[in-house]
């Protein structure tokens, strides 16, 4: 059985055979990388732990992860805040086409991603939620979960999005007890159950691919015509225990202690079916988590922050790049480009305000 240890500096979790670990003080440290390894002994030297940074990148997805690789190879002095490294990327099973792969699963990608940033081109990270933006002179403060606080003068936002909820009756009550939003851990309560799948995207249809061989049957549910690229669409269309249902709406999730029916509702009519189901997977798309600059920046009708072709924002020194803009395609390997045009762009303000201070 692994052990884990947290890292002291970044706060990520470390297996103790694979860290980096150094013996200070009599005791041993565990850390991600030789990165973190290195600010420990350099903040336990000087004393100061480091609280300002020309940059921060906010957010751990495929932009922003590719945004903090590309400020290392530039040579910026940034500062990568997370929750969590990959986004919704870490609960997608099956990428095809991301350039250099036919196939590869959300979390080998993230995995190398993180290998990339941690190891090859390692940039100052933390795990934790920020909770607060300000505007302060030259710059920005920011304030996380830890009510630690920090100064820049450029910000970058890469916060992607959430699942949306139906917010019918029973959703909330049933909660991991039956409802589920996709995550790939989720799979294993329902083998050999019936199932539903609410949604008809890529993000619906690929749950429908990864649970046909080991559900008994699968009832999709969509509020219109199935909207998923076509290729997708006639993979699952060859499936037998799929039962579709185009053009309606759920009006309830029921159950005693765990789920065990979904009522829904043709649309503008007053047919209604009920299907007896144990588990049911959420899939209807996402909305923005913008809500943190949203007093700050310009959104669009759909909370999504509005960028020019640079990535900048509305208020200068705030960039943002990946699924929280309302840049073209919401795909990996978008928000991955993004990621890297944002990190340039960012160095060019920078190096303007630079030459302004000179």
């Amino acid at each position: 059985m692994n052990n884990w240890k947290k890292d002291p500096v970044c706060k990520m979790d470390v297996n103790e055979d694979e860290a980096i670990k150094t013996d200070y003080d009599g005791e041993t440290y565990y850390f991600c990388s030789e990165g973190c390894r290195d600010k420990f002994l350099e903040e336990k030297t000087h004393k100061i732990p480091r609280t300002s940074y020309e940059l921060i990148i906010i957010g751990g997805g495929p932009a922003g992860l590719t945004a903090a690789v590309y400020a290392a190879t530039l040579k910026m002095n940034a500062f990568l805040i997370t929750k969590d490294l990959g986004g919704q990327a870490i609960d997608s099973t099956k990428i095809e086409n991301y350039m250099g792969y036919d196939f590869i699963t959300g979390p080998e990608l993230i995995e190398k991603f993180k290998y990339q940033m941690i190891h090859s081109h390692y940039i100052d990270h933390l795990m934790s939620e920020v909770e607060k933006i300000e505007p302060a002179k030259d710059g920005f403060q920011v304030t996380t979960s830890e009510f630690n606080k920090y100064f820049t003068k450029t910000l970058i936002i890469t916060t992607g999005m959430t699942r949306r909820r139906l917010n019918v009756p029973g959703e909330e009550k049933f909660q991991r007890k039956g409802v589920f939003y996709g995550n790939i851990q989720d799979f294993s309560f329902v083998q050999g159950l019936d199932v539903a799948v609410i949604g008809g995207g890529n993000s619906a249809l690929q749950i429908v691919e990864n649970l046909h061989t080991t559900v008994k049957n699968i009832h999709l549910v969509s509020d219109s015509n199935l909207t998923a690229d076509s290729v997708i669409i006639e993979r699952i269309n060859q499936y037998d225990n799929l039962h579709k249902y185009e053009g309606f709406k759920v009006i309830e999730f029921a159950g005693v202690k765990t789920l065990e029916n979904v009522t829904i509702r043709k649309k503008a009519e007053e047919k209604i079916v009920n299907i007896p189901v144990r588990g049911v997977f959420i899939a209807i798309g996402l909305q923005s988590n913008s809500s943190l600059i949203s007093n700050l920046v310009k959104l669009n009708e759909r909370g999504e922050i509005i960028i020019n072709s640079d990535c900048s924002s509305s208020y200068p020194g705030i960039f943002a790049a990946g699924d929280v803009t309302d840049a073209f395609g919401k795909r990996i390997i978008i928000a991955s480009g993004e990621g890297a045009k944002v990190a340039l762009a960012a160095r060019r303000y920078i190096l303007n305000l630079r030459k302004k201070g000179d």
